[in-house]
């Protein structure tokens, strides 16, 4: 059975005091209207197609913004991982990375898949981690370990448009939005934090939060183009 952990799994998750709460809320797009972007496929349209979509901004109806990583920038201390995280995949369908982005603790090891009748390629870009350039044919699983906190470029050479993101966590108090830009962070103790948010082409922001005992609920965090 495949493992597409992109947020942070319960196994991970820090043991919560009493009076622990969770920061519920959603990021959005507060920009232009962003129109679909398309990529042009020039090699092997057999199993890739003749066009993808870019992928590097989804946004819903109501401009939720998808795939965004939400974070808080100082968290509380002490902060552990309660067990051992097991690994996660990264699969390769039709020439596309799938997910796009995901999460992992610092220390863990990525499985990357390849699901797609022909080769591909890991490249990684990073600046704390190894950089790694492994070719994959089909069916062969490369494992990566990433022990370093930093956002992971994947690139695969073989394929331009194809992008991938692993961002390398180093304490549990990280999401991933959902379709409709939704995220939640839980066992947060009372203080004041400054929640960090990182989208692919919108950089990162900063928003402010206030923690007590009750949840926080109806965050609203906007991001715009550079």
């Amino acid at each position: 059975m495949k493992r597409y952990l992109v947020g942070v799994a319960a196994c991970l998750m820090v043991a919560s005091p009493a009076s622990a709460a969770s920061i519920k809320g959603t990021v959005r797009f507060a920009g232009d209207t962003v129109a679909d972007k398309k990529l042009a496929v020039t090699v092997d349209q057999f199993v890739c197609g003749t066009e993808k979509d870019a992928g590097d901004l989804l946004l819903s109806a109501q401009r939720g913004i998808r795939s965004a990583v939400v974070w808080l920038a100082a968290p509380p201390q002490p902060v552990k991982w309660e067990n051992v995280p097991v690994p996660i995949q990264m699969d390769q369908k039709q020439c596309v990375f799938t997910p796009r982005v995901i999460l992992v603790p610092a220390g863990a090891t990525v499985e990357f898949l390849n699901s797609d009748r022909l080769l591909h390629n890991i490249h990684t870009i990073s600046r704390d981690n190894p950089s790694y350039n492994r070719t994959q044919p089909r069916g062969r699983t490369i494992p990566l370990t990433f022990s370093k906190p930093e956002i992971v470029r994947v690139n695969c050479d073989l394929h331009s448009w194809m992008r991938a993101w692993v961002v390398v966590m180093e304490h549990p108090f990280y999401a991933l939005t959902g379709a409709e830009g939704e995220f939640s962070l839980p066992n947060v103790p009372p203080g004041t934090y400054k929640l960090q948010v990182w989208q692919e082409t919108l950089g990162i922001t900063f928003h402010e939060v206030v923690v007590g005992s009750q949840d926080v609920s109806g965050v609203v965090v906007e991001m715009r183009a550079k």
